[in-house]
């Protein structure tokens, strides 16, 4: 034995340092650093003006009017800054419950997602909106975040070749053996 704590065995796997659970192991020790709420959120906010203005040029092109290409900014442009809006609501939230927190996890999506959804129910006009796509909005964020931001659940491609292989085979039903060839 070592005096200053006991050896280390070469034989003994490592203890994992992250787990990937929602909630943390009290073995894992994780340090927390501070997001720069508002560079997240002008990141976010440009690329979601980007998506609604993708919408918006669809909304334009769908409709009949005569304002011609220009109807993208002036019939359905709103469409653009409700996007933005969303984008900035959510991220902004997102960063400043988890810097007032000073942890990453799951609920700070919730938390985002609530901030975007009630925006939506405002656009509307409906208190009852506002309340149902907040808790919509912030339970499948929430839900998205707990499950570590993937729609498959986990890194398949971390996994090795073989492994992905048993994985794949396990999915299907397997043959159910014939008494015949059972007993041959």
């Amino acid at each position: 034995m070592n005096p200053s704590g006991p050896s280390r065995s070469p034989l003994l796997a490592p203890i994992p340092t992250q787990s990937t659970f929602f909630i943390p192991s009290p073995s894992e020790h994780h340090m927390f650093h501070p997001h720069a709420t508002l560079n997240i959120a002008s990141r976010v906010t440009l690329q979601s003006a980007g998506v609604g203005l993708l919408i918006s040029a669809v909304q334009n092109a769908l409709e009949k009017h005569d304002q011609g290409a220009l109807g993208i900014f002036t019939r359905t442009g709103g469409t653009i800054a409700f996007f933005a809006a969303m984008g900035f609501t959510f991220s902004f939230t997102q960063a400043a419950v988890s810097n007032a927190r000073e942890t990453d996890d799951a609920l700070n999506g919730v938390a985002g997602g609530c901030a975007a959804g009630f925006l939506a129910g405002v656009r509307a006009r409906s208190l009852p909106m506002a309340v149902g796509s907040c808790a919509a909005l912030g339970a499948a964020i929430g839900t998205f975040s707990a499950a570590g931001n993937a729609l498959t659940g986990t890194d398949r491609l971390s996994m090795p070749r073989p492994e992905r292989e048993e994985r794949r085979l396990q999915f299907f039903k397997q043959p159910k053996i014939k008494q015949d060839e059972a007993t041959a």
